[in-house]
Parts: C-alpha cells; structure tokens; sequence
C-alpha cells in the first residue's frame, strides 16, 4: 500500500463550512468509485487568524499505478474540478509504509 498525504488551503472566498460539506457528502461518497482507495480522510489543522484555514488528505491507496489510472476516470476529474474551485493543494508527500504499521484491533 502506498499513501499519500495533500496539504490543503481553502480559496480566500470558501467559507470552512462549505468545503467540509463538500468532503463528508461528495469527495467521501466518491470513493467506492476509484478502485485504487483502500482509505482516505481529511483532517482540519487547527488554527486562528486571518489565513485560510487548512486540512490535510491522507489517501491509501493500493498501487501507484492503479491511482494513477483512476486520475483518468471521470470521477475523479469531477471531484477534481470541484476541488480546485474550494481549495488549492499547497503540499504533497508520498510514500510506501514500512511493515504492517499498527492499528488497534
């Protein structure tokens, strides 16, 4: 399994409220759809302030490859599409997990 973790700002116009629906009703409803997720969250940054508030995405995926391929569906252009009209990815991080890793049962 590979993960990937996006970095994530909302557009200065977003209001917090509107993007985090977006998540829990549409980004999260798509996955069954992208064949390559084994798992995928968002998590807000806590913060204060006039800056944008921020999250990260962290994405399990099965392969690469197979994430690459669903890059191409049409789901996920759409969710693309609708993304980038909230938020921008500032940073991106990628790799492959050592071992099993933990998880209580």
């Amino acid at each position: 399994m590979d993960i990937i973790v996006h970095r994530i700002r909302l557009r200065e116009s977003v209001p917090r409220d509107r993007f985090e629906k977006w998540v829990t009703e549409v980004d999260y409803a798509a996955c069954p759809r992208l064949s390559s997720v084994a798992s995928f969250s968002v998590q807000r940054i806590p913060g204060e302030g006039a800056s944008a508030p921020e999250y990260f995405e962290v994405i399990t995926v099965s392969s690469r490859d197979a994430f690459e391929r669903d890059t191409r569906s049409e789901t996920f252009r759409q969710l693309a599409s609708e993304f980038h009209g909230l938020a921008e990815v500032i940073e991106r991080l990628s790799g492959e997990r050592v071992g099993p890793g933990y998880a209580a049962a």
